[in-house]
């Protein structure tokens, strides 16, 4: 029998997993943000030193599993699994970054939900006894998902403005039965949800629907409510996912009021650095969970927060052949010890 199980969808931990060190590197762009002061590495480069955009993000990511690794006091070799992925075909800089850190390794895509996903599974296999400790860890470059997604970068073609802006950037959670830090105390994990939404430019709308779906879900499951949080944040809607995101939560009778706010708007300053409708990315939620959020944490000014990662399940084959976007957002609540 499922013991830990809550409602439809979500599981509550027995031994709650503690999160006892992060790590975040960001692009040249996301340094020059209002979450600047909470990043551990800001690059120069975009290449980071790399021969194409691709290894720059792998090396990103390796980085900051190992800073994340060290500031937690432990080895890579204390590593049980690393639950990883990327944007890119066949999760390129998350295997190139597995090879080098010899970590046994669990590939995942969920897109931009990836860091939700990667600390759930992360969570489970503790908590089940089949790890001590663990790291999630995603990236995203915005080169690189510009090369495979969209267009050349040499092209310079016009965005739509309701476009958003893939995060450079790569943030690494080391998660451990150690009973100190912040823990993972729920997991509410989130269905496929497709409104038949085509535009490629305006993958807010299209992921919004997994949001509400999944955090409606979670406040029905656990009893809790937008109240009983410190923050409510979510992956990467941006402006335009964000509106229909609250409209949609209040029309199942949920007011998510002022505790709500998105990781694509936290990380970028539109006003200055004009990135439309915000930042996206696997790299967006991990980053600024990772930095800002994580830090906030550790100095008692949130105690309660709802991490809602959202991704936007679509490829450039399923573009190309005329489909919609499948989305879906999993959500995490994380509590300090002392609540």
């Amino acid at each position: 029998m499922a013991t830990k199980r809550m409602g439809k969808q979500t599981v509550k931990f027995e031994k709650p997993p503690s999160i006892i060190g992060t790590s975040s590197v960001v692009g040249l762009k996301e340094g020059e943000g209002p979450l600047r002061e909470y990043f551990d590495t800001i690059l120069t480069d975009d290449l980071y030193g790399e021969k194409s955009w691709e290894l720059a993000e792998s090396k990103m990511l390796r980085e900051a599993v190992k800073t994340a690794v060290q500031k937690s006091d432990f080895n890579i070799t204390d590593m049980n699994y690393m639950f990883s992925g990327d944007l890119l075909n066949q999760l390129m800089s998350t295997s190139f970054a597995a090879r080098d850190l010899k970590i046994p390794f669990f590939g995942l895509y969920g897109a931009c939900s990836t860091m939700a996903e990667a600390l759930s599974l992360g969570a489970m296999s503790i908590d089940g006894g089949y790890a001590d400790n663990v790291v999630a860890v995603t990236s995203s470059h915005f080169c690189s998902a510009e090369r495979q997604y969209r267009f050349p970068l040499e092209l310079g073609n016009q965005r739509a403005l309701s476009a958003q802006w893939t995060v450079t950037g790569a943030g690494a959670a080391i998660l451990s039965n150690i009973n100190t830090g912040p823990k993972i105390t729920h997991i509410t994990t989130g269905k496929v949800i497709d409104l038949g939404i085509k535009d490629v430019n305006n993958m807010g709308a299209a992921m919004a629907p997994a949001a509400m779906d999944t955090i409606v879900t979670h406040f029905q499951d656990t009893g809790f409510s937008a109240d009983s949080y410190d923050l409510i944040v979510t992956g990467d809607l941006g402006a335009i996912g964000k509106e229909i995101l609250e409209e949609l939560v209040l029309d199942k009778g949920y007011n998510l009021n002022n505790v709500y706010n998105d990781c694509g708007l936290l990380i970028f300053d539109n006003n200055v650095q004009d990135t439309h409708a915000g930042g996206s990315g696997c790299g967006c939620s991990a980053t600024v969970f990772c930095g800002y959020i994580y830090k906030k944490l550790m100095e008692k000014t949130y105690n309660k927060v709802l991490l809602v990662s959202t991704g936007a399940l679509l490829s450039t084959t399923s573009a190309q052949q005329g489909q919609s976007i499948p989305s879906i957002a999993h959500a995490i609540t994380i509590i300090n010890d002392t609540v």
